[in-house]
């Protein structure tokens, strides 16, 4: 059985947005997905947010059957849990899938420092076997020019893009409830590699 830990966004909860669809999907496949429950998911902080995906990945199984997931601010938040991940020490993830993510701050100022200093793109590298990112031209939050974030993903982590005409930030709210075959099917890919 294979471990999907997802860190969710800003606002959000373990049943959020296309996660119940997600958890649904894989467990089908005979997988098991964790969505654990972010601090101050109204006010998120940095270091308590990387804690406390941190903890739920360590606890989930063994990293090189494991792929990790963020959605929005989620996704930049796997990036800073795999910035401070020995993969010497607790492995390889199987792989990463940054899905509406923001390569750079976006004009949230509460979320500011999850961006500072930018990122450690060799360090975040070395601690998965791939990467995917999944993104929409009509994503409202990472404007004026979505593709910019893909690319700076693409050329940071050798990522493997999949862009969409729609789909806007995939869940604009966290009530919005919603499927994204496209996300399954990524990570299944990305546990197939």
């Amino acid at each position: 059985m294979s471990e999907i830990v997802v860190s969710h966004g800003y606002g959000a909860s373990d049943d959020s947005v296309w996660f119940p669809y997600l958890t649904k999907q894989l467990a089908q496949a005979g997988h098991r997905v964790t969505v654990p429950r972010l601090p101050e998911t109204a006010a998120p902080r940095l270091e308590p947010w990387r804690k406390t995906y941190g903890e739920a990945v360590l606890a989930a199984g063994p990293a090189e059957s494991t792929v990790l997931v963020g959605h929005s601010i989620g996704a930049v938040n796997v990036l800073r849990f795999l910035e401070q991940h020995d993969p010497a020490v607790h492995g390889v993830f199987a792989g990463v899938l940054l899905v509406a993510a923001s390569a750079h701050e976006v004009g949230y100022d509460e979320l500011a420092e999850f961006f500072e200093g930018g990122f450690d793109w060799e360090r975040i590298r070395r601690s998965a076997r791939n990467f995917r990112v999944l993104q929409a031209m009509d994503d409202p939050v990472n404007q004026p020019d979505p593709t910019e974030h893909v690319r700076l993903f693409v050329q940071g982590l050798g990522a493997t893009a999949v862009v969409t005409p729609t789909g806007a930030h995939f869940g604009a709210t966290p009530d919005d409830h919603v499927e994204v075959p496209e996300a399954v099917r990524l990570v299944t890919e990305l546990l197939d590699a």
